[in-house]
C-alpha cells in the first residue's frame, strides 16, 4: 500500500453494529410506553367525586347549620330570661329597701309624737322660750325633713279614716259632723297615718236639719238632673 492510498483508507464498520442503534430504539420506545403511560395515570390521581356526593355534604352542612342556629336561639332566650329576672330582682330589692327605710322613719317620729305634743303644749302656754324654743323648733324641723306632716284643724268635716272624736256635741251651727276642736293634732309620713287627729265633734241637732243643708242637698239634685223641671 502506498502511502497516498493510505491516508484515504476507511476502516470496516460491521453491518449489524451499524444497524443495532436503528434496531433498538424503537423497541426501547415500545417496552417505555405502557409503564410512561401507567405513571401517567397513576400522576393524575382518583377521578374528582360526582354530583350527588357535593350535595350530600351541601345537605349535611346545612343541618348542622340549622342545628347551631337553634343552639344559639335557645341560648338567646335563656340569656333575656335570666336578665329579665335578674332586672325584676333588683327592682324588688329596691322597692324592699325603701319600705324598710320607711317602716324605720315611721317607728322612729312615732316615738317622738309625745315630744311633739309637748312642745305644742308649751307654745300654746307660752312656756316655749329660751334654749328649750331653740332646741323645740330644731326638732321639729328635723321631723319636718324626715316627712313628718300635721294635720287636723277645726272646722273641717269629720273623717273617721283620719280623725279620732273623742268629744261629742251637737249644734245648730253645722251642717254634717264636724270638727269643732283639735285635741291633739294627726301625723302622717307620706301617705301612712302614724295618728288620727283626736277631735271634739259637733252634729247637727236631730229633728230640726238646717236650712243650708236642705238647700245645698235641692241644688245638688238640681244639677244632676239638668235643673228643675219646666212646666
Amino acid at each position: 500500500m502506498t502511502e497516498e492510498s493510505k491516508g484515504f483508507e476507511e476502516p470496516d464498520v460491521p453491518s449489524e453494529a451499524a444497524e443495532a442503534p436503528e434496531s433498538g430504539t424503537p423497541d426501547k420506545a415500545a417496552e417505555a410506553g405502557p409503564a410512561g403511560s401507567a405513571g401517567s395515570a397513576d400522576e393524575a390521581g382518583p377521578a374528582a367525586p360526582g354530583g350527588d356526593a357535593v350535595a350530600q355534604q351541601l345537605t349535611a352542612a346545612r343541618a348542622q347549620l340549622d342545628q347551631v342556629r337553634t343552639a344559639l336561639n335557645e341560648r338567646t332566650a335563656d340569656l333575656q330570661r335570666l336578665q329579665a329576672e335578674y332586672q325584676n330582682y333588683r327592682r324588688r330589692v329596691e322597692r324592699d329597701r325603701v319600705a324598710v327605710k320607711e317602716i324605720a322613719i315611721a317607728n322612729l317620729l312615732t316615738e317622738l309624737l309625745p315630744v311633739l305634743d309637748d312642745i305644742g303644749r308649751a307654745r300654746e302656754h307660752g312656756e316655749l322660750v329660751g334654749g328649750f324654743k331653740s332646741v323645740a323648733e330644731s326638732l321639729e324641723t328635723v321631723a319636718a325633713k324626715l316627712g313628718l306632716q300635721q294635720f287636723g284643724k277645726e272646722g273641717e268635716a269629720f273623717d273617721p279614716l283620719v280623725h279620732e272624736a273623742l268629744m261629742h256635741s251637737y249644734s245648730p251651727d253645722v251642717t254634717q259632723t264636724t270638727c269643732v276642736q283639735i285635741l291633739q293634732p294627726g301625723y302622717r309620713i307620706g301617705e301612712r297615718n302614724l295618728r288620727p287627729a283626736r277631735v271634739a265633734v259637733a252634729e247637727p241637732q236631730p229633728g230640726s236639719p238646717a236650712k243650708d243643708e236642705a238647700e245645698q242637698d235641692k241644688k245638688a239634685d238640681d244639677e244632676e238632673t239638668g235643673g228643675p223641671d219646666e212646666g
